[in-house]
């Protein structure tokens, strides 16, 4: 595959043909944050915060997909960048009820991290506080979509590496729910394996482990780059 060069935060590195900016970056240790996208499923370019500065452009580009290209000069990180990025925050915590205290998720959640990282530490913005439900109707996991950030990551595991295709997504904007098999509860489900990716890539407590309490559920979505490279090398066919 062709090698091309760019420069990104002033240094010149090297990337694949085709990579995103994100995979540029990744490879060469550059942190960028990012909710929606995760090694092993496909972009979707959906939570924002992976926006970068590209020389030439006038708008800031979602890393996650946009093409790296010969010689191009890349930002990842300054002060209008930085203040996109926490506004992006702002507006993920006032469109639903994260409450982080009470959550089964506390301190160990991405979108919360994120904001500890890049010091969103209170919200501009009005809180729409939605009535949004909880689905425990299944016999091991639940779905609080009070903290679901639309991340779409339930959706693609399910339907990209598990192949069922249990969860889709509902409505429109502010109207968005992701569902299970055409929108009936979890439980009665025909279609869902059981497998559990969806909970461990949901990087808030809206997916969870029946049972949890506060500050107990950790996840690890690592889990998934080591299935795609077994299959891959064939691991378990032998």
């Amino acid at each position: 595959m062709p090698v091309i060069t760019l420069t990104i935060d002033d240094e010149l590195v090297s990337a694949r043909a085709g990579q995103s900016i994100l995979e540029a970056c990744r490879e060469h240790g550059i942190k960028i944050p990012t909710l929606c996208n995760l090694d092993g499923l496909s972009a979707r370019g959906g939570c924002r915060l992976c926006l970068v500065e590209v020389a030439g452009n006038p708008r800031l580009l979602p890393a996650c997909t946009t093409e790296a290209l010969e010689n191009m000069v890349v930002t990842t990180h300054n002060e209008k960048i930085d203040r996109y990025r926490r506004m992006i925050l702002e507006l993920t915590f006032a469109e639903r009820n994260h409450t982080c205290a009470v959550c089964v998720s506390n301190q160990h959640c991405e979108l919360q991290t994120l904001a500890a990282e890049l010091g969103m530490d209170h919200v501009r913005y009005d809180y729409l506080n939605p009535e949004l439900g909880l689905d425990t109707s299944h016999a091991r996991y639940g779905v609080d979509h009070n903290r679901c950030v639309l991340c779409l990551r339930c959706v693609r595991v399910c339907d990209e590496v598990e192949g069922a295709h249990t969860w889709d997504v509902k409505g429109r904007g502010i109207e968005s729910r992701v569902i299970t098999d055409l929108n009936r509860p979890w439980g009665d489900s025909e279609s869902c394996t059981e497998c559990g990716k969806c909970v461990e890539v949901c990087p808030t407590g809206a997916l969870f482990d029946k049972g949890s309490a506060v500050a107990e559920m950790k996840k690890e979505a690592s889990f998934l780059r080591r299935i795609l490279d077994g299959r891959e090398k064939n691991e378990w066919r032998r």
